[in-house]
């Protein structure tokens, strides 16, 4: 089948051929019919596998027909994305097909003017591809309203709901007109996003093409088993092989991520990194770099994870592997796009054991073994929790408590009438029968009674304490001590 047989506009079908597109892909042949019907869709799809022209070829379609102008302040359709990146993929992908028609695609992200955006929406749009927190801003302004909506696409909802959207969702479902048409689509399906979906579709038409979790499968995969130590200079060994490579490299920290790409620079290669910690036009210059390939590496978190299509990338290398198993299959949907071969590569430390583990079980297969072996100690997987609490010893010179007590000697419940133990030495000042009188605690200090109480020191202030030994207690230091001192005691 063709997209010729969709049913969709002719100027959608001369926009899908200048981009020398002719065979739909699994989720568009199944869902663009669907998506024309009317009906609500809840799509499941790898990753790479072109979900947003199945959502945004019939979405035009309908704006097309409906023969409506959007009115100021108003979008006639939205979709929401999690990342900035995948918003303005996904605006630059539209505004391909909308070419030659009436039709406007508007975007939206934080990290940019917000003025700018509300002077830009005041006219109105056909179709309003945001981030939630940006879009939640402008309507909050009074600068834009959804009640003319009736188009609403969630697009990467598993990772809008990692990322705690939840409460913005259903905040901006709210402020959408009625009725409406909501289609979601996602790479894989954990229960908040099905939760998610009974809430937000009425009687839902279900797409699967793959099961989630499933790698595209012209990636070839592979891992090495590899200490942390040896992790840089593997990985600048397998970047010098394939030099003329266009590779991506994920790193699970915006420091390390960082870190890591100084060090490829120092070390002569064209390398860039994006990352949480840098701005919307530092993100966008790195981005340019790597497309136009000045730069042959970009290092990234999972941030980029799902916000990059770019068919040229050949390489995808997991320098550290992801903490949620199912972004392993986001970072390598990045290689292998539009029908092409790629290469999927681990480095993987003894401590991350465990996180591979999990990896294979997602995606039920065995992940080859490039080099080194895997650690057979699950044990190891990670280091043990901390302990709470102080390790070290207190202020003052005492231990903590309990930690020198001494050791009883011989039965330690065979003790005189009077209480005193069988010990036969004592340290001096511990004759008393009351019990603790003559000890000296830990830090130091005696807080035992005093056996006479003499008359108060002439020099002593009124109210100082009770007296120990013939003195006041006195803290060091104080007034009153150096008026001991002063009076000859």
């Amino acid at each position: 089948m063709q997209f010729s047989d969709l049913g969709l506009d002719p100027r959608l079908l001369r926009s899908v051929e200048a981009q020398g597109l002719t065979d739909p892909t699994p989720i568009q042949h199944k869902a663009i019919p669907v998506v024309l019907s009317g009906q609500d869709v809840m799509g499941l799809a790898q990753t790479g596998t072109g979900k947003t022209a199945a959502f945004g070829l019939p979405l035009i379609h309908q704006l097309l027909h409906d023969g409506e102008k959007p009115q100021p302040k108003c979008a006639r359709a939205l979709i929401l994305a999690p990342t900035r990146e995948l918003v303005n993929q996904i605006a630059d992908s539209l505004r391909l097909h909308v070419k030659k028609s009436p039709i406007w695609v508007s975007s939206v992200v934080g990290g940019q003017s917000i003025n700018s955006q509300i002077r830009h929406l005041a006219k109105g749009t056909d179709i309003l591809v945001a981030t939630p927190g940006r879009l939640i801003d402008l309507c909050d302004r009074g600068a834009l309203s959804l009640a003319e909506a009736r188009y609403l696409v969630l697009d990467e909802a598993d990772q809008m709901l990692d990322l705690g959207f939840v409460h913005a969702l259903r905040k901006i479902a709210k402020m959408l007109g009625q009725p409406r048409q909501t289609l979601l689509f996602s790479a894989t399906m954990p229960a908040p996003v099905a939760k998610l979906s009974a809430d937000f579709l009425k009687d839902p038409v279900r797409i699967e093409v793959s099961p989630p979790g499933t790698a595209v499968d012209k990636i070839v995969q592979g891992v090495h088993h590899v200490s942390s130590r040896d992790k840089t200079n593997l990985l600048k060994d397998m970047l010098l092989e394939d030099a003329a490579s266009r590779s991506l490299v994920f790193a699970r920290t915006k420091h390390g991520a960082e870190k890591l790409m100084k060090h490829l620079v120092e070390c002569g290669f064209a390398a860039v990194s994006i990352h949480g910690n840098k701005s919307q036009g530092q993100r966008d210059r790195a981005l340019k770099a790597f497309k136009n390939g000045d730069a042959a590496v970009m290092v990234a978190t999972d941030v980029a994870a799902r916000g990059i299509d770019i068919p040229a990338v050949t390489h995808v290398y997991n320098y550290q592997l992801p903490e949620v198993p199912e972004n392993y299959v986001h970072r390598i949907g990045r290689t292998a796009r539009a029908g092409r071969d790629g290469k999927a590569v681990a480095l993987c430390a003894a401590d991350e054991g465990k996180l591979l583990r999990q990896i294979e079980k997602l995606m039920n297969v065995k992940i080859p073994v490039l080099s080194g072996e895997p650690s057979t100690a699950d044990a190891g997987d990670f280091p043990p929790p901390r302990r709470k609490g102080r390790s070290s010893p207190r202020r003052g010179g005492g231990a903590p408590a309990g930690r020198n007590k001494p050791k009883a000697q011989g039965n330690p419940a065979a003790k005189a009438e009077d209480g005193s133990s069988s010990r036969k030495t004592r340290r001096p000042g511990a004759g008393s029968s009351k019990p603790g009188e003559g000890r000296k605690p830990a830090g130091g200090r005696s807080h035992s009674k005093p056996q006479s109480a003499g008359p108060k020191p002439t020099g002593s202030k009124p109210g100082g304490g009770k007296p120990s030994n013939g003195k006041s207690r006195v803290r060091p230091g104080s007034k009153a001590r150096k008026r001991h001192r002063q009076s000859g005691e």
